[in-house]
């Protein structure tokens, strides 16, 4: 139980109205009329009005002494962090040299009210000519054919599956990798693979990423499932591995043959190629929703402990290899090291301490001890020396969250560089931690101290690592020996129909980011383990009756929008803070929740479906219950809402 806060003053406004009308006959007898038309009691309520102010800010005195105690213990509130997303780059043209897109490059939003969101790469692209070496055809594995002599053959004809069964496989090999590049396969087809949707052709695209096959995303394809003449273009992710298939060391793209999906035809024949030609047109990186801003003259020191310079702009974003802070003293410049705090730091360490919310260097200070001793924790700059930082990146937020294709604008001009798009949306930006949610946080963290013991302990330091988490679940192991696991699920700034099954994996920045942090806090022996939840997909078809005179198109968006928003592994469930672990999913709660919709006159039926995410198929029969294992949560998709 928490320690009541003190009510310093519990009066209201009417408690105060009637004690003053209490005093009149004592003070005033001569004034006998009290109603509420008499101007005098007019004057009463509002200097009762008044007090109440008064009382008011009387009242959050307790609250304040708990701020400045939260202060006091060196609790802060989590910063913003940067939303993220892959910009890609495409080149005005084919070329046969490399095209570098330096580290930095300012891309922004184009045509939006307000100030525009601007996202700057975080590493240099090199956008290089592929050079095509080798190609193999299969029709399982290790079963292979050189067809190499007949792709660069002008009459030769390659039949890219072999035996038209699932599995089959057409391979490019090339001499260097191709992560992260936007290539062109530039097919002249033979007409043979009739049968299929041209737009959705049963086959898919992939690169050896070092343990397994990853898909390739294509971002066009006017070929029809490589059956007529056209170009295929395709987004390479950002690792492509060499590997050695039938003697030859090369990094492979594959075309892979897949089963039909249900209503969806397959190849009656396999296609057949008679010449391919490779280019690079454009490459893909990282960038994060940040402004850069180079050296910064802070000011002067004072030669004194404990002095505060402020950068221009904040928040400021987590320092990168060489945003640091330069103390110039005459001719020789020094780097000083940013470190959490000051408690291990010595009189003789280049120690400052950098606030990123508030964007304040801080330099140490001066510490008087009980026995009186002064000891000055951390270095202090000369007096005359000049204080800069060699620069830094500032923004962040959830408004950097922009949608896809929206990051248009390019502000940094790049040689042989004619456009640049975000495909995908942008992900991963989160505000400033608020002061109130801080102040709910602050006597968990105290409570529990520093380290992590138990289940809830691993918990709750894991998402204190990243803004961006948004649930966090710790499984202990079942056997000695084995590793603690930690379930992460990322924060999602999208509505809940949109959400897919890619959305919900976790960067490397974020896994290191909770790995470090827990390093620091795990018992010694301990192992950690960091993933994602098993995602169980789960489809809910159902018939309602709605209201007279409901349009029935309104209910079903209505019920469809409850359903996705119920079934929500972020902010779902009853509570709306995400379907909970080890919760099952009954039939009789989905009625409840549907039953409440706006229009809905009843429910009649409720059927749930297990749902393969990946392939986009329900799995099984109808059930009124699906059980959910201790590692997993409910993603739902596909709901169907009959309204009648």
């Amino acid at each position: 139980m928490s320690i009541p806060v003190t009510n310093l003053d519990d009066r209201t406004f009417q408690d105060i109205v009637d004690e003053a009308k209490r005093l009149i006959p004592k003070y005033c007898p001569e004034w006998t009329n009290h109603n509420l038309s008499d101007p005098g009691v007019a004057l009463i309520e509002l200097f009762a009005w008044m007090t109440e102010m008064t009382l008011y800010r009387l009242n959050q005195v307790p609250d304040v002494f708990f701020s400045r105690m939260l202060n006091l213990m060196g609790f802060e509130p989590f910063p913003a962090t940067a939303a993220s997303a892959d910009l890609t780059f495409w080149l005005v043209t084919a070329l046969d040299h490399s095209v570098d897109v330096p580290v930095g490059t300012s891309v922004s939003t184009v045509g939006e009210f307000g100030v525009p969101r601007v996202f700057t790469t975080t590493l240099d692209k090199t956008v290089s000519a592929p050079v095509l070496m080798a190609s193999l055809t299969s029709a399982g594995i290790d079963s292979y054919n050189d067809v190499w002599d007949d792709l660069r053959v002008d009459r030769g004809v390659v039949t890219c599956f072999p035996t038209v069964t699932p599995g089959d496989c057409f391979y490019l090999g090339f001499e260097s990798s191709l992560a992260g590049d936007a290539i062109r396969l530039g097919v002249t087809a033979n007409v043979e693979g009739i049968g299929v949707i041209p737009t959705r052709p049963p086959m898919r695209w992939e690169v050896w990423q070092g343990k397994g096959w990853v898909p390739v995303k294509p971002y066009q394809d006017t070929t029809g499932g490589l059956n007529r003449d056209g170009n295929i273009v395709l987004l390479i992710p950002n690792a492509h591995e060499p590997l050695s298939l039938n003697g030859t060391r090369a990094y492979w793209l594959r075309a892979r043959l897949l089963t039909p999906e249900p209503g969806q035809p397959g190849y009656r024949a396999s296609p057949q190629i008679r010449k391919l030609s490779v280019a690079a047109v454009g490459g893909t990186v990282r960038a994060e929703h940040s402004d850069l801003f180079g050296r910064e003259v802070l000011g002067r020191s004072t030669g004194k402990p404990d002095q505060v310079f402020t950068v221009r702009n904040a928040p400021v974003l987590p320092r990168r290899e060489g945003e640091v802070v330069v103390v110039t003293n005459g001719e020789v410049s020094t780097e000083w090291t940013e470190v959490a705090d000051f408690c291990r730091s010595s009189p003789d360490d280049r120690h400052i301490v950098w606030n990123s919310t508030t964007g304040e260097v801080i330099f140490g200070p001066l510490i008087r001890y009980p026995d009186g001793s002064m000891l000055q924790h951390g270095a202090v700059p000369k007096e005359g020396a000049t204080i800069a930082v060699s620069g830094y990146r500032f923004g962040g937020g959830a408004i950097g969250n922009v949608g896809a294709g929206t990051l248009i604008g390019l502000r940094t001009t790049v040689p042989y560089i004619g456009a640049v798009e975000n495909i995908e949306a942008a992900t991963g930006g989160v505000d400033a931690e608020t002061i109130d949610n801080a102040k709910l946080r602050g006597p968990q963290s105290l409570r529990t101290g520093a380290r992590a013991v138990t289940v809830e302990d691993f918990e709750r330091i894991a998402g204190e690592a990243d803004a961006s988490i948004a649930r966090v679940r710790c499984l202990p192991p079942l056997e000695r020996g084995r590793p603690i696991r930690l379930l992460l699920v990322p924060s999602i700034e999208r509505r809940s129909e949109q959400l897919q099954l890619d959305d919900f994996a976790l960067t490397d920045e974020m896994t290191n980011r909770v790995r470090h942090h827990l390093d620091e806090c795990r018992i010694l022996g301990s192992t950690i383990e960091i993933g994602t939840p098993y995602y169980q997909g789960v489809t809910v078809a159902t018939l309602v009756v709605a209201r007279p005179g409901s349009p029935v198109s309104l209910v079903r968006d209505r019920a469809m929008t409850a359903l996705y928003r119920y079934i929500n592994p972020v902010n779902g469930g009853a509570d709306g803070r995400g379907w909970g672990f080890d919760s099952d999913l009954n039939s009789a709660t989905v009625f409840q929740m549907l039953e409440a919709v706006q229009g809905v006159e009843r429910v009649e039926e409720v059927l749930f479906f297990e749902y393969d995410l990946r392939n986009h198929e329900r799995i099984g029969f109808g059930k009124d219950l699906v059980k959910l294992d201790r590692d997993s949560l409910f993603l739902s998709a596909n709901h169907q809402v009959v309204v009648r």
